[in-house]
């Protein structure tokens, strides 16, 4: 018989700052840091990020810890990462196989 997990979560709409660096682990400044250098989010108060946003943090977190990465060359791996996953959703919209 397959084995059945069940995995329970909750969907985010919106994080704010403190909830962003917990999420990924992180001091608040490190966010900050990259959100000034227009790496992450936009400079607004109050701060306010969406899971897009979320994601990206995590991914830009992964590319500087597993490669030693500075900040701008991890944010531009994450940029072609997600350009990358459109295009892939743009083969996918106009049934085309993106194998």
């Amino acid at each position: 018989m397959p084995r059945i997990e069940i995995v329970t979560g909750i969907v985010l709409d919106e994080v704010d700052l403190d909830e962003l660096a917990q999420a990924c682990s992180v001091d608040a400044l490190w966010i900050v840091e990259r959100v000034e250098a227009g790496l992450l989010g936009e400079v607004a108060q109050p701060q306010r990020f969406s899971s897009a946003e979320l994601l990206r943090a995590q991914r830009l977190l992964a590319i500087e810890r597993d490669f030693d990465a500075n900040p701008e060359l991890a944010a531009l791996v994450v940029d072609l990462i997600e350009e990358v996953g459109r295009l892939k959703g743009r083969l996918r919209a106009a049934g085309i196989d993106d194998k």
